[in-house]
């Protein structure tokens, strides 16, 4: 007979990640007496995650498995958690961790290839009987061979990657006309981000729902279902709001889709925590399919925990240390919904945001945060800063809980979208639990927020403070006053972010301020609000160039959206363009944006390919033509129907995929670089870099 010793903890385990996943390992971590071993970049030299840990070494890239696995040998690390994107879905990590003989904190390296391949994940399953979404491999075919696939597998078709995850590079094709452009769109961001153009096409379902399943396996034969999560509301295949239970799946549904994903993760000998996810029709919850299995911890597996009690990260720890699984029954218990916070700005198409966390202050809820006052967000990472979870007896409770929490948030010095959170948790129809995964694109991009009267008399009242003498002197021992009468009323002038002017005056406010002299974030009525300050010269002119312009005039000179760079110029200096017409396209941030002709007119380039810029610098100018069709927006975002525009903008989050050129990091941003003038005339296609002009169209730093 064999002995063999009983399992035990790690006494040491490295978190090969960084932000809020770190963080939340760590805490496991702590609680259970485990020594905590970080890595950070440059980039992240300062952040929250390296001081948090019992201990933390450099390395040149989260990507770089040869100092990542050295770290782990160096420190005395018995295991690696991956924790997700980066490295966590990657077999040749998984392989080098135990070659070293460290433990890697996950599923095999047979499970991690397998479900790793959508389109072999996708065959393998179906193989034992989970039921997967019709379509085909374009694995080896023409576009000619494609196009005939697509036709028998009929429209509307989804385009995505074969590698990778978290909905970068997918694109639809509504026909037969879109589908040579949504092509060339999946494989250029799918070569880019994951150095495997193969694409896999799948029926698109209509007005689906997202419901994925968490799954627990051990080493000794138990996998279990820990119930669903509905991760239906997304925005351009990026989750926003996820919730657990699923407002419609009843008990025979969760039952049908459990036994599913148990299938799933026992074909593959899967040991650890991993994610099947699943469309269904909006008419037809009871029929599932399987989409992709993510060999990791989920983004969103705080609503799980909150709605089971089980610590994932500590059963992802016993298991990888070979402890046989001991949960027992675990019945669903309440409503658990989570919010990420992005750093970005909704009232610019959810674009990035950049900048310096002036003030954190968390809300009364779960908040797994990456940041707290002082953190710099830059462009090298994803923007998702926080999450923030509510739990309640019932969804209703839940979702005024997360309301408050949110509310109570304050996130100051970088946009972010708590506003637009808030908003659409007000939306009737997410109350209602009517949701499918277009639900948000249809909702199109907010206006920005109306500052109210509190955060402007905050303001005026810091800004009078300011300017008030010290009470000690002369002229404040005397106080206000003018001849004849009471002193007059003190006017103060600041700007918003949507260009509004507001004259406003010092008055009773309990908002939270910081910054100046020239520029203030306030925190009020649960939003946060930046305004700048204007003389009374500069709102006039303000005022009267407001009041002069025509309805409906567009500017000629295009902005790059954020910083980025430019992938792409798809006219030449000079050309005749119509309305619409795409002009250059910018990456940043793992997301494509195409910039487009606001009219019809003559385009001067202002920079070229290869080129990096800055937000709000001029890319383009389009000089209007004589006789003008409709005018269309100056720049184009992915639509409800990606498919009707030849752009494509996909935004996927760093927790959800690996990102090998992650180290590639936009230096060139307004809030740093010094304003230069855009090239006049245009430059051959050598440029370096773009800057933007010494003009209004700058970022305000």
């Amino acid at each position: 007979m064999i002995v063999t010793d009983p399992p035990r903890l790690f006494s040491s385990v490295l978190v090969a990640n960084r932000g809020e996943i770190a963080r939340r390992v760590f805490r496991t971590l702590g609680r259970l007496g485990i020594r905590s071993v970080a890595v950070s970049t440059d980039v992240d030299a300062d952040a929250p995650h390296v001081r948090e840990a019992d201990r933390s070494v450099r390395i040149p890239s989260y990507l770089d498995i040869d100092a990542v696995v050295s770290v782990a040998v160096s420190t005395g690390a018995e295991a690696v958690h991956p924790g997700y994107g980066f490295l966590s879905e990657n077999a040749g990590f998984a392989r080098a961790c135990a070659d070293a003989g460290i433990v890697f904190v996950g599923p095999g390296v047979d499970a991690l290839e397998v479900m790793g391949d959508k389109i072999r994940a996708k065959e393998h399953v179906a193989a034992h009987d989970v039921p997967t979404v019709p379509g085909f491999s374009a694995a080896g075919l023409s576009d000619a061979q494609i196009a005939v696939e697509a036709e028998r597998a009929g429209y509307p078709l989804l385009v995505k990657p074969s590698a990778g995850g978290g909905g970068k590079g997918m694109t639809v094709a509504t026909g037969p006309a879109d589908l040579a452009d949504a092509l060339a769109t999946a494989r250029r961001v799918a070569r880019a981000a994951f150095g495997d153009d193969t694409l896999l096409l799948e029926r698109l379902l209509e007005r689906p729902r997202h419901i994925e399943v968490q799954v627990l396996a051990d080493a000794h034969g138990t996998t279990v279902s820990l119930g669903e999560r509905e991760c239906t509301l997304q925005r351009r295949h990026q989750k926003v709001i996820e919730e657990a239970p699923s407002p419609v799946v009843d008990a025979t549904t969760r039952a049908l889709l459990g036994e599913a994903a148990v299938a799933a993760a026992r074909s593959v000998g899967y040991l650890g925590a991993g994610t099947v996810e699943f469309l269904v029709a909006g008419d037809r919850v009871d029929e599932p399919f399987f989409i992709e299995m993510n060999t990791r911890l989920q983004v969103e597996h705080p609503v799980t925990e909150l709605v089971t009690g089980v610590d994932l990260v500590e059963q992802q720890l016993r298991v990888a240390a070979g402890f046989a699984l001991e949960l027992g029954p675990t019945p669903i218990a309440g409503h658990a919904i989570e919010a990420r916070v992005y750093a970005e700005t909704p009232a610019r198409g959810y674009l990035p945001a950049t900048g310096t966390v002036t003030l954190w202050q968390p809300g009364d809820a779960r908040i797994d945060s990456a940041v707290e006052t002082g953190s710099v967000i830059s462009a090298a990472y994803d923007p998702m800063i926080a999450k923030v979870i509510a739990h309640g007896p019932d969804r209703a409770t839940a979702l005024a809980r997360l309301d408050a929490a949110l509310a109570g948030t304050v996130v100051l010095g970088v946009d972010t979208n708590i506003a637009d959170l808030r908003a659409l948790l007000a939306d009737p129809a997410v109350r209602a639990g009517d949701l499918d995964t277009g639900l948000l694109d249809r909702r199109g991009t907010p206006a920005a927020p109306e500052v109210p009267a509190a955060a402007l008399a905050a303001v005026a009242n810091r800004i009078v403070d300011a300017d008030t003498p010290d009470d000690r002197s002369v002229w404040g021992r005397v106080g206000a006053w003018r001849a004849g009468g009471a002193a007059p009323r003190r006017a103060v002038f600041v700007e918003d972010d949507a260009g509004r002017v507001h004259d406003t005056a010092p008055g009773a406010s309990d908002a939270t301020v910081v910054g100046g002299p020239n520029e203030f974030w306030v925190h009020a009525e649960g939003g946060a609000h930046r305004l700048r300050v204007l003389s009374r010269r500069e709102a006039s002119a303000r005022q009267r160039a407001a009041a002069h312009s025509e309805p409906g005039a567009l500017d000629p000179d295009l902005l790059a959206p954020l910083p980025g760079t430019v992938v792409a110029v798809h006219v030449t200096d000079g050309a005749s363009v119509e309305a619409g017409a795409r002009i250059v396209t910018i990456e940043a941030m793992k997301m494509e944006h195409t910039i487009v002709a606001p009219h019809a007119g003559t385009v001067r380039l202002r920079t070229a390919a290869g080129a990096r810029v800055a937000r709000d610098a001029v890319v383009a100018t389009v000089a209007p033509a004589v006789s003008e069709p409709a005018p269309v927006p100056a720049v184009s975002a992915t639509p409800a129907h990606p498919a009707h525009t030849d752009s494509a903008m996909c935004t996927t989050s760093v927790a959800d995929t690996a990102r090998p050129t992650e180290d590639v990091r936009i230096t060139e941003d307004a809030h740093g670089a010094t304003p230069a003038p855009a090239p006049e005339p245009p430059e051959p296609a050598g440029i370096p870099a773009s800057l933007p002009s010494s003009s209004h169209k700058e970022t305000h730093p």
